[in-house]
């Protein structure tokens, strides 16, 4: 990120116990700062990677592949099949994934569409009769271990007539695994896509479906098994996604619900992935003394809440991405970002929506921001 990248990627990086720094450090750090150099050193070393461990391709033509296909183009075909690739994300599969989902329905009607990925995303799309599953499972482990969806993803996707969307995808390692050939898949990379601008990511994935598969105006969306129960509270999202860099100091966590419960709404708690995350906010109910539900189960389940919520509040989070596509007021409390064109580019937008960036991550100033935001 200083400008001086090592010529390749370190064993210890690609091996065991090290996915969790190859991935979680370096290629989200690479990511998450939106620039197009780092684009080319992510595909770089990544590449390199690919290839020592896999028989996917040569570093080389791993890397030449992806100078192509990430270049927009018209699509020209009309398919029987288009196959739009989960960002494996909850959140990015809100605010990117379903612009393309809204797109491609509008621009091939009559074709069979397929959400490519873990049933647990999918299940945000799931009430959509125009949406199907096509069930893939993406480890959490080494470079080797993630690239094992590989050979399946090839079988699936590199078929007569069909189409193949990837928006900027961890399944095809942002664009650098080949699945399909290249004349009928199209790659989305966000990560450079939209240059210098301040435009959100859901924004950037409407213009490039404009670009590449001529429909306008394409918008993130959810479409749930069931329709949301109107119950007018309050859901809440304290999970930060194993980024403790998103949350705001004690005592904010407690002072925030208390400060909520005083509204007389019923307030929804996430537990978000258990854990220790769990334990966090339950102690925070704990010492705000507030009465409140905790849900449980599925994302999909929360998503439905925050849907009939009449407000939703939560840390930078797929949470946030949930409440402005399903046209809920929110507080999106935005900490932790590296740079400023990521809070630009992940920031949600919707009616009655207020984003708060921190740049001060002082409680009780965060939470004067949140009271701001509360209806009177």
């Amino acid at each position: 990120m200083a400008g001086s990248p090592p010529e390749a990627l370190p064993r210890e990086l690609i091996d065991e116990p090290g996915g969790g720094a190859l991935f979680g450090i370096l290629a989200e750090g690479l990511a998450d700062r939106f620039e197009s150099r780092l684009c080319d050193v992510y595909a770089r070393l990544f590449a390199g990677g690919i290839a020592a461990v896999s028989p996917l391709g040569s570093a080389a033509e791993l890397v030449a592949r992806y100078e192509r296909t990430r270049r927009p183009r018209m699509v020209a075909a009309d398919p029987r099949r288009v196959f739009v690739l989960s960002r494996v994300t909850l959140g990015a599969d809100v605010a990117v994934t379903s612009v393309l989902l809204d797109a491609t329905k509008r621009r091939f009607p009559n074709a069979g569409i397929f959400f490519v990925g873990p049933r647990k995303n999918y299940e945000l799309f799931a009430g959509d009769e125009r949406i199907g599953h096509l069930a893939v499972n993406y480890g959490r482990g080494s470079l080797a271990e993630r690239l094992m969806v590989c050979d399946d993803l090839r079988t699936a996707l590199d078929v007569p007539d069909a189409l193949v969307l990837d928006p900027d995808s961890r399944l095809t390692q942002l664009g650098l695994v080949p699945v399909c050939g290249e004349d009928h898949y199209h790659l989305f990379e966000s990560r450079s896509y939209g240059g210098e601008t301040a435009r959100t990511l859901p924004e950037l994935a409407a213009d490039w479906a404009a670009e590449t598969l001529g429909v306008s105006g394409a918008r993130p969306y959810l479409a749930l098994p069931e329709p949301p129960l109107r119950h007018g509270g309050i859901a809440v999202s304290l999970g930060v996604g194993e980024n403790p860099a998103k949350r705001i100091q004690d005592p904010f966590e407690e002072e925030l619900l208390r400060l909520l419960s005083g509204h007389g709404r019923p307030l929804w708690i996430d537990r978000g992935a258990g854990g220790e995350e769990a334990a966090r906010v339950r102690r925070a109910a704990e010492r705000a003394g507030v009465a409140a539900s905790f849900w449980n189960g599925s994302f999909a389940g929360f998503a439905s809440i925050i849907a009939g919520s009449g407000l939703y509040v939560g840390y930078d989070s797929a949470g946030q991405h949930v409440a402005a596509a399903a046209g809920v007021p929110f507080a999106s409390i935005f900490a932790g970002f590296p740079v400023p064109r990521m809070f630009e580019r992940w920031r949600p937008a919707g009616p009655g929506g207020r984003v708060i960036r921190v740049d001060r991550p002082h409680p009780d100033y965060v939470l004067e921001q949140v009271r701001g935001c509360l209806p009177m």
